[in-house]
């Protein structure tokens, strides 16, 4: 009979994601194979990566070792960059990660890691007992004061993982750091208490990401692909509607307070893609949700659908160029001239303006060790400065992101990256908001709540 795992489909998933969207084969199941370290030995050794999970009854708890298990009596000479992690049962999404330099030994019938002589993790598997330091008791939120006792260990081969240990030390701290940006990004609530929403227009070429990053953007949150906008690579725009997407949470299907506005692409010839005399219509929230655009007409006061009267809630808060980093260098002056006559109408209205620049080619190199500055690569680094001369837009508002486009699972990588730049937008925006003047503010929310009465 088949040996199955205890794990979920999710809770697999969730691991397979963490280690770089790799295959889990299971080696060895305490229940089954026996409760000792020779069983575990026999069915373990010389198997490359692995990683080992002990089931208790309300949570998972594990750890990652790249390289073959330590032979008996022997341990690794040089500490290496393993990591423990720990999750509620079906709680997978929100799995707590501790970084782990340390020797890895097996002495006595145990698995143990060692860092600065000081044991900080300890498999007994003759005793079915778990010990932990407090500080890594800590870090992953068990919180526990003598050993645990758990229900059963299993230990999986970890397949088509890359050999390189700097990166899975990235993958990890990357979702350390994913983590942080879900927390603070699920509690942000504008500085201005009358803007529920933040609403971000995405404006570029046609097939530079506008409609991948809104897709991307809604994975992340999803915790799994989405692909809801319409995205294409045609020389003509695929998106011919005025698109307002919210989005949802999955941890708790909750919507969001930011909305993420796609539009046509922009293009150099006059009557082609996005007609620039509807941006000014587009920034006040003149512009509904679904409205057909017309390359050779824009929308007029006198149209069915025109909203007269937005909110201060309804406008646009922040304008994203989005360009593909490897055509900057072909952006021609018509083309230049058209985002220089959309930047003149976003700044007048006190609006916002940020750049995207997609399609990067290697996002491990964007996202330092420390995660502190995700722009200081040195290949894009002149980019950036050449996109900031060009558009007269401060380097400080200009970001790199890689957006999903044929993949079939999440990359903690990509969603760090994109996590980052949403939370950056956002802290601009709030910036902005924050100094509007007083009576402004006042006046918009009469508005605002005239017309929240009205649809209640």
């Amino acid at each position: 009979m088949a040996v199955t795992t205890r794990l979920t489909w999710n809770e697999e998933k969730s691991l397979q994601k963490l280690l770089g969207n790799v295959s889990l084969r299971l080696l060895y199941k305490s229940s089954v194979h026996g409760h000792t370290s020779f069983s575990l030995l026999d069915r373990c050794q010389l198997q490359g990566s692995t990683i080992t999970i002990l089931y208790f009854y309300n949570k998972i708890i594990g750890v990652f070792i790249p390289g073959h298990y330590p032979a008996p009596g022997k341990e690794f000479t040089e500490p290496i960059p393993s990591f423990c992690f720990s999750f509620q049962r079906n709680k997978a999404t929100e799995m707590a990660i501790a970084v782990l330099e340390a020797e890895v030994k097996i002495a006595s019938g145990q698995l143990t890691f060692c860092s600065f002589d000081q044991e900080m993790f300890c498999i007994d598997s003759s005793k079915t007992k778990l010990s932990i330091h407090p500080l890594l008791s800590s870090e992953l939120g068990v919180h526990i004061s003598s050993d645990l006792t758990y229900l059963e260990n299993e230990v999986f081969r970890v397949e088509g993982i890359k050999d390189d240990t700097t990166y899975m030390l990235k993958v990890t701290r990357a979702s350390k750091q994913r983590n942080w940006l879900l927390a603070e990004l699920r509690a942000f609530k504008p500085k201005v208490d009358l803007i529920s929403e933040i609403c971000i227009l995405l404006l570029g070429p046609v097939g530079s990401g506008k409609s991948s990053f809104i897709n991307s953007v809604k994975s992340v949150f999803q915790g799994r692909l989405t692909r809801q906008a319409i995205v294409g690579s045609d020389d003509t725009s695929i998106t011919e509607q005025y698109r307002i997407y919210s989005v949802k949470d999955g941890k708790d299907d909750k919507y969001l307070p930011f909305m993420l506005c796609d539009s046509m692409g922009l293009h150099e010839e006059e009557g082609v893609g996005l007609c620039v005399d509807d941006i000014p219509h587009i920034l006040k929230g003149c512009v509904p949700d679904r409205y057909e655009f017309s390359p050779h007409k824009s929308i007029t006061p006198d149209h069915p659908m025109f909203i007269a009267s937005p909110s201060l809630k309804d406008k646009i808060h922040c304008v994203a160029y989005v360009l593909d980093i490897n055509s900057i260098s072909s952006i021609t002056s018509k083309e230049l001239a058209k985002f220089k006559e959309v930047q003149k109408e976003v700044l007048s209205c006190g609006t916002a303006l940020v750049v995207l620049l997609t399609k990067i080619d290697k996002c491990s190199e964007i996202l330092q060790d420390n995660f502190l500055n995700m722009n200081n690569s040195m290949t894009s680094q002149s980019q950036i400065i050449e996109v900031s001369k060009m558009l007269d837009i401060p380097i400080y508002n200009i970001f790199m992101v890689e957006n999903y486009s044929s993949e079939l699972e999440l990359d903690p990588l990509k969603d760090t990256l994109i996590l980052f730049v949403l939370r950056q937008m956002l802290r601009i925006v709030d910036d902005i908001l924050e100094d509007l003047p007083l009576e402004t503010g006042r006046k918009a929310g009469r508005k605002s709540n005239a017309r929240d009465k009205k649809w209640t």
